[in-house]
């Protein structure tokens, strides 16, 4: 690591040094080697990618959790099959990555078997973005759907009062000759990381995304992590985010964010709740042209790119490419942040 050139405030790291200092503070605060491997690899992704908000930025945020009562820093998942096409990952309340990671292979066995299979994680403290998941999915040649509930911050359209978490939808479509078309968003108008990292560096937010404590909307982004968000869309973000709640809470036997922020008691810890991921091969689904198939999601691609529309997704790529060359900097402030977590 080095300051850079041109602004002395800041650090570079190469990615290889990123996944090393997060492998350290995690397991200095206590974590499991199998549990540290997937998190650290997860924040190191996230940070190839340009998404800092769920890169080392997280790093204190997974100690506070890891120091949890209800948090199990030895945790080892427990996977099961209770049906064709289930997969059930009890993650012991350790972090829903090393549940994924171990039950992945088992998932695509069954999507490649059944044409679709669901994976439903329980008891898993999440931290992370999704698309790292679908992306892998994409890889192995499925489609695949992630979501997950979070803690109630966010107001429901037409009210004032947390209900619904910022429960994030993503989706994975694997590519022939390209990289996967995947998106990743959060239900509410802006993450929560977003707006807090708004607060670190002193900038308002955008009308629409939250109201203070009495309820009146605020571009303060202190006044609204202390009230409530609000869902993207109206009405229609109120019901994605409400379907969230319901398929990866109830369905699976697993907690509301309400549920999960009163689990939490006032720790502050991330969320913990379930997570729920369908799996779907367009191998066994499709038919019998699959080359069709592939060329007619093809033409839907094209038909954003020829009139220079981004698709979801490129950005990221195109910042991992430039970042497992170049490496990536953070501010000085941040790495002190990070490494005054070391002993």
């Amino acid at each position: 690591m080095d300051k850079t050139a041109h602004d002395p405030a800041a650090i570079k790291l190469t990615l290889d040094e990123v996944k090393s200092l997060a492998l350290s503070i995690l397991r200095q605060a206590g974590l499991s080697d199998a549990q540290a491997g997937p998190v650290a690899q997860t924040i190191t992704d996230c940070e190839a990618d340009g998404r800092a908000s769920h890169g080392l930025q997280r790093l204190p945020g997974c100690v506070m959790t890891i120091k949890s009562p209800h948090f199990v820093a030895s945790a080892e998942p427990q996977i099961t099959s209770p049906a064709p096409a289930v997969v059930r990952a009890d993650a012991g309340f350790g972090y829903s990555l090393l549940a994924f990671e171990r039950a992945l292979p088992i998932l695509e066995q069954k999507a490649k078997s059944c044409g679709v299979a669901v994976l439903a994680i329980n008891n898993c403290f999440h931290f992370s973005a999704l698309w790292p998941e679908v992306e892998r999915l994409s890889k192995r040649g499925l489609v695949s759907l992630a979501m997950t509930p979070s803690h109630a911050w966010v107001a429901p359209f037409g009210g004032t009062t947390p209900v619904l978490g910022t429960n994030p939808l993503a989706f994975g479509w694997p590519r022939v000759k390209a990289d996967p078309f995947v998106f990743d968003f959060a239900t509410s108008a802006m993450a929560r990381s977003d707006i807090a990292m708004a607060k670190l560096a002193g900038k308002t937010l955008p009308d629409g995304c939250g109201v203070d404590a009495a309820g009146q909307p605020s571009n303060d982004p202190a006044a609204v992590l202390a009230g409530a968000m609000s869902t993207f869309g109206g009405h229609k973000g109120t019901a994605l985010s409400t379907m969230i709640e319901l398929l990866a809470g109830p369905l699976i036997g697993d907690m509301t964010s309400r549920a999960s922020m009163d689990f939490d008691g006032g720790v502050q810890a991330a969320p913990c709740h379930g997570e729920l991921i369908i799996a779907l091969d367009p191998a066994l689904l499709g038919g019998q042209d699959l080359d069709a198939n592939s060329r007619r999601a093809e033409q839907l691609f094209a038909g954003f790119t020829d009139q220079g529309a981004r698709l979801p997704s490129q950005q990221r790529y195109a910042r991992r490419a430039q970042t497992r060359k170049d490496g990536i900097t953070i501010s000085a402030a941040l790495h002190d942040r990070i490494t005054a977590l070391l002993p």
